[in-house]
């Protein structure tokens, strides 16, 4: 019997993200968390969901990233398909950075290892704790493939005019300065979805890509390939975000360390996790936030419409970089779920063929759907994300083709 199943992690820094698929149908098997791995008190949340059983939450101490993977294997041996199974065929591991060297769903081997630990420095929030998972799974199952799927993969073929910045070629070049871009899994999945829900080919449309969530990113999509992407040399650059500033001024850093005293870390901080929507309000869920403006918030109502200038922003910015558009997609927790957000956003663009029906943009629905006007010009829609089945699909395409 040929082994059909990927186990796919999503290791942060202190959680663990897991699904389950069988690639021979696609379903999942079991999702799950495990959170605040190293505190006191940590959680770990699993659905069997191939079994049809309940929900399962347990307070315990997960001491570290081994004891996480090691209770989320035997929560998953408690349903007959643990780690040990041999209908596994193979780990699939989101890596945040892969750099200019990994461009594709890579076997993970020393080599691989080391050069995702020489990346440490252009992702240090992320890829610690992506190769912390990787090598505690490789302890579990020394035997079993393991694949890095790369969330700056999608974005490589950026044409160097769009992934350069205008600094020193031989200094950015020493340093790997240069925009990579990031949630790669996410659009690339988005905009296959989208050609398909507009009954085309890839390679036959243009597609404006809203990956909405607590971090956000927009990219431009020409025949299936990224050709700009709003995040650059980290997550930090680009729209308003649920705590990150976005798009800056540079010189900002500077005087912040002149007239405030401020050191690198404390503006590293202060852009990453005090910015955003939780700096102009105080708030970073939107839900909160649009409640409050209905309660008549001065603060979250600026908030709301900094958030949808810098958004409406890059939508003009990538239809001219596109030339032309077939299709502007909302994804992610946001660009899901925020009918507001989807209306302004594109309110006002009429000339650009952008309009939005209210009835479809505010009725419930979990499926791939068009919300704009039958006559609109450009097709507006949502489609739901699906990140976790698409690192297994490139998991199993890799190790299958061996």
């Amino acid at each position: 019997m040929t082994p059909t199943r990927i186990l796919v992690l999503n290791s942060g820094s202190s959680s663990v993200k897991y699904q389950l698929l069988d690639m021979a149908d696609g379903k999942r098997l079991a999702v799950g968390l495990a959170e605040r791995i190293g505190e006191d008190t940590s959680a770990l949340t699993h659905h069997p969901l191939g079994t049809g059983g309940d929900k399962r939450r347990h307070e315990c101490r997960l001491a570290d990233h081994d004891a996480a993977l090691k209770a989320v294997a035997g929560e998953l041996s408690a349903d007959g398909i643990g780690l040990d199974s041999p209908e596994l065929a193979a780990i699939g591991h989101r890596v945040v950075h892969g750099g200019l060297r990994f461009t594709e769903p890579t076997l993970i081997d020393d080599a691989v290892l080391k050069e995702i630990e020489r990346l440490v420095p252009v992702a240090p929030l992320h890829n610690p704790a992506n190769i912390t998972g990787i090598r505690t799974a490789q302890r579990l199952r020394p035997d079993l493939p393991q694949v890095a799927v790369f969330d700056t993969a999608f974005h490589s073929s950026m044409p160097e005019h769009a992934a350069r910045y205008a600094i020193d070629v031989r200094t950015a070049d020493e340093h790997r300065i240069r925009r990579y871009g990031f949630h790669g899994t996410s659009h690339a999945y988005v905009s296959r979805k989208t050609a398909e829900l507009l009954g085309k080919d890839p390679s036959e449309v243009n597609v404006i890509v809203l990956h909405l969530g607590n971090g956000a990113s927009a990219s431009a999509v020409r025949g299936g390939l990224c050709v700009d992407t709003s995040m650059g040399l980290t997550p930090l650059e680009g729209l308003v975000m649920g705590t990150r500033s976005g798009d800056i001024d540079p010189a900002v850093v500077f005087h912040l360390g002149r007239v405030a005293g401020m050191g690198t870390d404390e503006v590293d901080e202060l852009l990453n996790k005090r910015s955003g929507l939780v700096g102009l309000c105080g708030e970073n869920d939107m839900r909160e936030i649009r409640r409050r403006i209905d309660e008549g918030d001065a603060a979250a109502k600026l908030a709301f419409d900094i958030y949808i200038h810098r958004l409406k922003k890059y939508i003009g910015a990538y239809y001219a970089v596109l030339g032309t558009v077939d299709a502007v997609v909302f994804t992610a927790g946001v660009g899901e779920n925020a009918a507001p957000v989807r209306e302004a956003a594109v309110a006002g663009l009429d000339q650009l063929g952008l309009a939005v029906d209210a009835e479809l943009n505010t009725a419930p629905g979990d499926a791939a759907r068009l919300i704009s006007p039958a006559s609109a010009r450009v097709k507006v829609g949502i489609v739901p994300t699906d990140e976790e089945l698409e690192i297994a699909e490139q998991t199993y395409a890799l190790v299958t083709a061996r």
